[in-house]
């Protein structure tokens, strides 16, 4: 379990934030996908960024950036299978661009609670009101599945990940760590 590619899911088409690319959109001068990869370098053996648009303004960061292979932006579920399909390792921990407060003991957590449930696929953090899909972290298996479901119209995340071997780790120690900046108002709100 120590050999984990981290995966920033950057490929949305940010509507809530008027179409800007959120993960490029500045909090206190920096990029939020900068202060994404602060936080989960430390916790991953490689890194990847799935990106659909300024793609080049990704690759400055000095990491590889992978687009959707499925076409018409179908939401998260597609970049999950875009890092799964381009990982060299059998498990991906996914986390949003637009999430500068991650917890940094994310992955050590849900590879614990993994090393207790062999039988799970999937682990995903519950901030103590819900579960937090889009910080999954994926076994590579998956995606033979996950791409046929996205073919077929199958795209809610939360009952894809439930519908999967999986186990859930409370992290509601972290109430705020999962909060993401998806509105000007909230990227407001953290500035400074």
């Amino acid at each position: 379990m120590s050999d984990i590619t981290g995966a920033i899911l950057a490929g949305g088409r940010g509507m809530r934030m008027g179409g800007e690319d959120k993960g490029l959109l500045l909090l206190n001068g920096r990029p939020l996908v900068e202060h994404v990869i602060e936080r989960l370098r430390p916790q991953v053996s490689s890194l990847l960024v799935n990106a659909n648009r300024n793609r080049t303004d990704y690759e400055a960061f000095g990491y590889p950036v992978v687009s959707d292979h499925h076409d018409e932006y179908p939401g998260p579920l597609a970049g999950m299978a875009a890092v799964l399909r381009h990982a060299d390792t059998d498990w991906v921990q996914c986390v949003p661009c637009d999430t500068p407060a991650l917890p940094t003991c994310l992955v050590q957590r849900l590879t614990d609670a993994l090393s207790n449930a062999p039988e799970a696929l999937i682990a995903l953090p519950h901030d103590g009101e819900r579960m937090q899909p889009l910080f999954a972290l994926l076994h590579r298996s998956l995606l033979p599945e996950l791409d046929a479901d996205i073919a077929a119209g199958r795209l809610a995340v939360g009952r894809w990940m439930r519908d999967h071997a999986h186990v859930e780790v409370d992290f509601s120690d972290y109430p705020e760590a999962f909060a993401n900046l998806n509105t000007p108002e909230e990227l407001a709100a953290h500035q400074g």
